[in-house]
């Protein structure tokens, strides 16, 4: 078996409670469908990245005769995972820590889908780290990957000072070392890691949050991330923005959460390979 070079990666949300409460939101529907037609009931699926668990509880339920193994690398997360797991009473799925990065303890071609989601992002050589995937994947098989596009994001109405947490929440995510605008390099980073062309089908998908409700959280989310999660100790610890211009962004999102007739729009890059 390969043994592949350790990676870095450096999750720029971190994963304070302001950053779960987008994740535990996140359904195979709202953010695999581009996916769920491939899957198969006896499938094996591999979760890079599952965080909490509930895209990942989803691909247990459509694989019933099959199982799904979720790896995170932060365990107190993986609690949430299990415990969804259990309220739903799965029982073909299972929740490992481990890092993406460095898959050495899988064989090869042991899964017939590997997934992630919103992870290549924030991987120092995302190559290299679908190269992983496909081996670990089975001949025939699949690997998914589902990444945002930070500079295709598009909001109505404009409020002084978006386009400013914008550019610093690039600013953030490069010192990092990741990549914010993965979504659109998401066809050459695969065929690089090795894939044929003619065995890629790259598509694009979004979320769109529009109504008051969703407004309302979307808003208060960002207000509380900018101030609270991993992303503003690191803006602050690199110098890219103090404490006050934090609260003065987080001060932005709320205003943006009180405007009428919201629009805001998260575009995401899609692929499917075959190995």
């Amino acid at each position: 078996m390969s043994q592949p070079q350790k990676l870095t990666a450096v999750y720029t949300h971190g994963h304070h409670e302001s950053v779960l409460r987008s994740h535990t939101w996140r359904t195979a529907t709202n953010s695999a469908a581009y996916l769920l037609p491939h899957l198969k009931p006896n499938m094996r699926i591999l979760d890079l990245g599952c965080g909490p668990g509930t895209i990942t509880a989803d691909f247990a339920e459509l694989v019933p005769q099959g199982q799904v193994i979720g790896l995170e690398h932060a365990p107190d997360v993986l609690e949430k995972a299990r415990a969804t797991a259990a309220q739903r009473g799965l029982t073909n799925i299972e929740f490992v820590t481990g890092d993406i990065c460095n898959l050495v303890d899988i064989r090869d071609g042991t899964f017939d889908v590997v997934h992630c989601h919103q992870v290549l992002q924030h991987i120092s050589d995302p190559i290299k780290a679908l190269s992983e995937m496909r081996r670990v994947a089975k001949p025939g098989g699949i690997v998914a990957a589902r990444e945002s596009d930070y500079d295709g994001f598009t909001w109505y109405p404009e409020v002084e000072g978006m386009k400013e947490w914008q550019r610093l929440y690039y600013s953030v995510a490069k010192k990092n070392g990741g990549e914010p605008n993965a979504g659109r390099f998401l066809l050459a980073w695969a065929r690089a890691a090795g894939f044929d062309r003619s065995q890629i089908t790259a598509s694009a998908g979004t979320w769109c949050y529009s109504t008051a409700e969703e407004q309302a959280w979307w808003s208060g989310l960002w207000a509380d991330r900018t101030i609270s999660s991993n992303f503003a100790s690191t803006a602050v610890g690199h110098g890219l923005a103090t404490h006050e211009k934090l609260e003065q962004i987080a001060e932005v999102w709320r205003e943006w959460g009180q405007q009428e007739d919201p629009w805001f729009v998260v575009l995401h890059g899609e692929i499917i390979c075959r190995v």
